[in-house]
């Protein structure tokens, strides 16, 4: 496909996702199944272009005076794949092209983006979220929208149990794979150029042998800060697909036991086939359907993780379209479930035990906000500063909070180049 037919492809799908507010991933699935002549390397390309459009929803569509698909898509391909007006001109007229630029587009194009727009236009997030964003991040918000708008890097969490940093760097040396900037066992691929494409390293052999685990360095910052230890007796709260379970696994050198729970079975499922590859022995999956047998572990567990559902904000340079379907409607039942998940958790934990509380969330409603009301709830219970626990398993020296605190940590893309997360650690006072 030439250039032009890949941007109308690219409307196309848009379409889609903006009409029926579909996930951009099933968009993209069904397009392709209906279409097989589109090769791979046309379909990296299309589905570059629909999530660069997503990325920069509000600002594209406000250099452009519409939010339409095909608006969308042009100034996408002129501001992030930096496409001169006469290169856009000629690929909308080459044989399946989106069609003729029109006069506004033309000016349009030409123009770029407006410096002046509101916060949340230049920041790229909803309208409805710029107070959340105010409160957290002050004049920082519009910095710490547009690095929520870059392409993220893949990362990789080398697993301990079965091999060492250096054995798999070797073994993914063709995709130029070098060592993260703090977690000493993470390795971080580059991101690919405007046409690229993400490798899947889920088909190299080494994934097969259960070397590594694709997982972003912020949520590896997040499980290792929990400090769980050999021996330890730990619950997995918010398991899903195992992520973190795997990580506490190798960091208890199979020694202990993790209780791997989610109340969402087909989140759940994969964890199975993850816990043989990695030859994780320690972990003991609890099904959905059997919430009772946590009531078991009352008061005797060591550690917590509470790894919360939440907005997913800090999750959007890889999940763009996410941002434009959450409503306050949504962001209140997460609300809801944390503070229920955080009330378990300290039923759960034994007298010098720990509740370690993690969202993927920039927001303070799903963060601080819920900390300082459980603190308040629950007086046996205080914080444990993160910077007391920025030992083991890390590269480098802690690094400062994007919010300024000593106590909690929350991880940015723009200032420490992982996804947001927050992390607050609390131990239950003896």
């Amino acid at each position: 496909m030439r250039m032009g037919g890949r941007a109308s492809a690219a409307i196309e799908i848009l379409e889609d996702v903006l009409g029926r507010h579909r996930p951009v991933a099933d968009a993209l699935k069904d397009w392709g199944k209906a279409r097989r002549f589109a090769g791979a390397s046309d379909r990296a390309v299309i589905g570059n272009i629909v999530y660069d459009a997503l990325r920069r929803r509000a600002s594209l569509a406000d250099m452009m005076g519409s939010d339409s698909p095909r608006a969308l898509v042009l100034a996408a391909l002129r501001v992030q794949w930096k496409l001169p007006p006469e290169q856009l001109a000629e690929l909308c007229v080459e044989e399946h092209g989106p069609g003729p630029l029109s006069a506004e587009e033309r000016l349009s194009l030409a123009s770029g983006t407006r410096q002046s727009a509101m916060p949340w236009i230049r920041g790229d997030y909803p309208e409805w979220l710029d107070q959340s964003f105010a409160r957290q991040f002050s004049d920082a918000r519009v910095e710490q929208g547009q690095a929520l708008a870059e392409r993220a890097p893949v990362d990789l969490r080398v697993n301990t149990l079965k091999t060492s940093t250096d054995r798999a760097l070797k073994a993914l040396a063709k995709f130029k794979p070098s060592p993260a900037t703090y977690v000493s066992n993470c390795i971080r691929l580059p991101v690919p150029a405007a046409a690229g494409r993400n490798p899947n390293v889920e088909a190299e052999p080494a994934h097969a042998r259960g070397w590594f685990e694709v997982q972003d360095e912020g949520s590896q910052i997040a499980t290792l800060l929990s400090g769980a230890k050999a021996h330890e007796q730990v619950a997995d709260l918010c398991a899903g697909a195992g992520g973190k379970s795997l990580a506490l696994a190798a960091m208890m050198e199979n020694k202990g036991q993790i209780y791997a729970y989610d109340s969402d079975r087909q989140r759940l499922r994969p964890i199975f086939e993850r816990l043989q590859r990695s030859g994780a022995r320690n972990v003991q999956v609890i099904p959905a359907d059997e919430p009772d047998r946590l009531d078991a572990l009352r008061g005797k567990l060591d550690l917590v993780l509470i790894d919360a559902p939440c907005s997913g904000s800090g999750a959007w340079r890889r999940r763009p379209d996410a941002k434009w379907r959450l409503r306050p409607e949504v962001l209140g039942q997460r609300i809801d479930t944390q503070r229920r998940l955080l009330q378990q958790g300290a039923k759960l934990t034994r007298p010098g035990g720990r509740v370690h509380y993690i969202t993927c969330s920039l927001l303070p409603e799903e963060n601080q906000d819920q900390i300082d009301l459980f603190l308040a709830a629950h007086p046996q219970f205080r914080l444990v500063p993160y910077e007391e626990q920025w030992r083991t398993g890390f590269l480098a020296g802690r690094p400062p909070s994007a919010d300024g605190s000593h106590q909690t940590l929350l991880l940015t893309p723009l200032n420490h180049y992982t996804d947001g997360f927050f992390i607050a650690c609390m131990r239950h006072d003896k």
